[in-house]
């Protein structure tokens, strides 16, 4: 039987949408009941818990008009999973932190880090990082895809905006503006339009208005496409780059894990044409899949190199 104080626990967790809280309270009181006995209701509720970790995307749906325009999904990537510059990590790891005691800073009347801008090529972590950023505070990761709601509702993506913007206000989440280009680049240019410009204009109104709990993430794989009216709405400006040689070594110790066979990682790294993080780690589960179909334990060096020379040629056919 739960515990008066793990009732509250429950109940305040629930409440203030603290999902890793809640079941971690959770898995204590499954722990109890399994000592004193009551087997089947303690398994019942570790399947429960399991069963809310799974990472299944599912459409939020605010209007028939949004479908597929809105994904949301919950997220099991941990801040540890992250393989960047330790400079960047500590930023990351700063607007996480700042999150957490936000009501400390609240005292001095200072606000934490909310409003975030990923820069970087594509592949690089920027997404990844959105994920992590909600799993890490316990929150549900909202996606809008940026590129497709300009397609779709190209004369009123301002008042969809406006949607979004108040679901902001409404539930607490991570939102990340995927593909942020499409409505983010400079205004003024010779091919801009004049619906770009107002979309444009309406983003930067509403992400100056708004004060809610919600974190805000945008991304582009071109910071310099972005007009420079963006930079001082956004509390932090992140930017990402290929992977060094140390942490494409990481990437593939990561990846390989048990698969991974008597050979120096770095030698094989060397050789190789810069490849984004993506890349390098899909490069490493290519070579796992056909070390599993051929009945054998180990990655064999060789196959781990055609790997990456498969997705390095991928890569450079198109950049051309």
């Amino acid at each position: 039987m739960a515990t008066a104080d793990q009732l509250k626990t429950l109940i305040k967790s629930h409440f203030d949408n603290e999902v890793e809280r809640f079941n971690t309270v959770s898995l204590q009181i499954a722990a109890h009941e399994a000592q004193l006995g009551h087997i089947n209701i303690a398994d019942e509720i570790r399947k429960l818990v399991e069963k809310s970790k799974l990472n299944i995307p599912r459409l939020k749906h605010f209007s028939n008009d949004f479908q597929g325009l809105i994904l949301e999904s919950k997220t099991d990537n941990r801040f540890n999973d992250l393989v960047v510059s330790d400079q960047l990590k500590a930023r990351i790891e700063r607007i996480l932190n700042e999150d957490r005691q936000k009501v400390k800073l609240k005292k001095h009347g200072l606000d934490s880090r909310r409003k975030i801008l990923l820069a970087g090529a594509p592949g690089t972590g920027k997404t990844m990082t959105a994920s992590i950023i909600a799993h890490e505070l316990g929150l549900p990761l909202y996606t809008i895809l940026m590129d497709k709601m300009v397609t779709k509702f190209m004369g009123e993506t301002s008042a969809k905006l406006r949607q979004v913007f108040e679901f902001i206000q409404e539930r607490k989440g991570v939102y990340l503006f995927d593909e942020f280009d499409a409505i983010g680049g400079e205004r003024g240019k010779d091919n801009d339009v004049g619906e770009m410009r107002r979309v444009l204009n309406s983003f930067l109104q509403f992400i100056e208005r708004d004060h809610s709990d919600s974190i805000i993430v945008a991304a582009t794989n071109n910071i310099r496409l972005l007009d420079s009216a963006l930079f001082r709405r956004f509390d932090d400006v992140l930017q990402y780059n290929l992977p060094t040689k140390a942490e494409m070594v990481r990437l593939m110790e990561n990846k390989l894990g048990k698969f991974k066979g008597d050979y120096s990682l770095p030698t094989i790294v060397k050789p190789i044409s810069k490849l984004s993080h993506a890349e390098v780690s899909q490069a490493s589960i290519d070579a796992i899949k056909a070390t599993i179909l051929a009945d054998k334990d180990k990655v064999e060096r060789s196959l781990l190199i055609k790997m990456l020379n498969d997705r390095t040629e991928t890569h450079n056919r198109k950049r051309k």
